[in-house]
């Protein structure tokens, strides 16, 4: 195993050393072309988000990834397809305006991720307060957070244990997960709804919300957290 370790090793230092990332040979404008038909090429091959880190590795040390990304998007105008931000990488999406056609022609697109109203709501919070703990939840809802409802959208792979909690019995918290991001297309958490406004007007504290002082209309209308169902 270790032998074979150190020869995937090896063989990848030789590639890297054969793979022309610089393209010195080529005028500028060719070389900016082919750094963009790299990069498009790795986006649209891959089956998850390509990170900013990972396109580096395929070109030269003096090129923005972002300014790329910038011109392949500025190519795509008019195209049923975009090159988006999400999950801390880039990758290609369909334009929302085609999402009747193509459930036309190949059926409904439903998410994968079935989420009850209670889970939905547990995990916007989580989203928003992470690291949490099921305590603090129960607080916030002002009724028991179960640990079926938990291991349900850690199932989903939605959420994840974070660091223990310095409170008595230092219990596990909670965070989300990259795949939260992709489910609901976000490229980061400041991407979340609102979230710096409210958070720079003081209407979002965890504080505030485990001492009962819930924004009013936070969980929608009609909605509280005591009456939430599961």
């Amino acid at each position: 195993m270790v032998e074979q370790a150190r020869g995937r090793r090896a063989k990848e230092r030789s590639d890297d050393h054969l793979f022309d990332r610089e393209l010195d040979h080529l005028p500028p404008e060719v070389r900016w072309r082919e750094w963009m038909n790299r990069v498009e090429a790795t986006i649209f091959a891959a089956g998850e988000p390509i990170s900013r880190e990972v396109l580096t590795r395929i070109v030269g040390k003096t090129c923005s990834i972002d300014l790329l990304i910038d011109d392949i998007r500025e190519e795509l105008r008019g195209r049923p397809y975009d090159l988006v931000a999400v999950a801390g990488g880039f990758r290609h999406l369909t334009r929302p305006a085609y999402a009747d056609a193509i459930r036309m022609a190949v059926g409904s697109s439903e998410r994968a991720v079935d989420l009850t109203q209670s889970e939905v709501l547990v995990l916007m919070c989580i989203a928003f307060f992470q690291p949490i703990t099921r305590a603090e939840l129960s607080s916030f809802f002002g009724k028991e957070i179960s640990r079926d409802l938990i291991g349900n959208l850690r199932s989903f792979g939605l959420i994840a244990s974070g660091p223990r909690s310095p409170t008595p019995g230092a219990p596990y918290t909670y965070v989300t997960t990259k795949a939260f991001l992709l489910e609901f297309g976000l490229e980061t958490l400041r991407d979340l709804p609102d979230f710096e406004a409210l958070e720079d007007a003081g209407l979002l504290s965890k504080e505030k919300l485990l001492a009962g002082d819930i924004m009013p209309g936070f969980l929608g209308p009609g909605e509280s957290g005591a009456d939430a169902d599961e």
